[in-house]
């Protein structure tokens, strides 16, 4: 209650803050590169489908290959060697979890046998409430069910915000106590409900590691953030595994 009363009370300075954040920020491209895949070779494919914003887009490094989808692919065959691992990527720079809902719907539907979806720092920054992105969520994972095939979702919880370069004081403490109550709330979400996983974002702020605008993963980041991925998957093998 305490926070809620300093949060209103600073409302306007948080609100020009931001503006002049979005100002100062970078704005730097999507990755290059083909937006699907194939990492190995083994007796069974492992389809992967990966939804998001500009961190899943690849913002922040050059090419597909450094980014989540091909460091998660990489990580994945390392762990599951019999296994090639075949991706692909759906996401946009900016979209909130509804605007992913329609960039699904949008696309052209493949079967896959497992999703990983990182959404939630637009919702926020949007001002979406966690009710609202929840429910936005829950619509996502039926068309992912329905429309893609996928039997299994991972989560990833929302970045450490309170630690973002970009961000000044106090807007840095603010975004980063929602940022950590969506990625509670999300992770409660989930153990209430059989194929998903909520994988806490591991914590990859180190100034090495995020991108040249204070703000997306960076290659570094990147790398952490796809073996932290494997090691989950790895540890709760889809059944949905298909002979290669």
């Amino acid at each position: 209650m305490i926070d809620e009363l300093i949060a209103l009370a600073l409302a306007p300075l948080l609100l020009a803050q931001g503006r002049r954040a979005r100002q100062l920020a970078q704005e730097l491209p999507e990755a290059a590169g083909p937006r699907c895949g194939r990492c190995g070779s083994g007796s069974a494919a492992l389809r992967v489908l990966l939804v998001g914003d500009s961190a899943v887009a690849g913002v922040g490094v050059a090419t597909q290959d450094e980014a989540l989808a091909g460091q998660l692919a990489r990580s994945l065959h390392a762990v599951l060697p019999d296994s090639a691992i075949q991706w692909r990527v759906v996401a946009r720079s900016g979209v909130t979890t509804r605007e992913a809902l329609a960039m699904l719907a949008a696309a052209e539907p493949g079967e896959f046998d497992i999703a990983v979806v990182a959404l939630g720092v637009n919702d926020l920054t949007s001002r979406v409430g966690v009710a609202a992105w929840l429910a936005g969520m829950e619509a996502l994972i039926a068309q992912l069910r329905t429309r893609w095939g996928v039997t299994t979702v991972w989560l990833s919880g929302l970045p450490p915000m309170h630690r973002f370069p970009l961000l000044p004081q106090p807007l840095r403490w603010y975004l980063g106590r929602r940022s950590r109550h969506f990625s509670s709330s999300l992770g409660a979400w989930v153990s209430r409900r059989p194929g998903l996983h909520y994988v806490p974002l591991p914590d990859s702020t180190d100034p090495s590691l995020i991108a040249s605008d204070g703000f997306h993963p960076g290659p570094g980041a990147c790398v952490i953030w796809g073996r932290e991925l494997a090691r989950s998957i790895s540890a709760q093998p889809p059944a949905g595994a298909r002979t290669a």
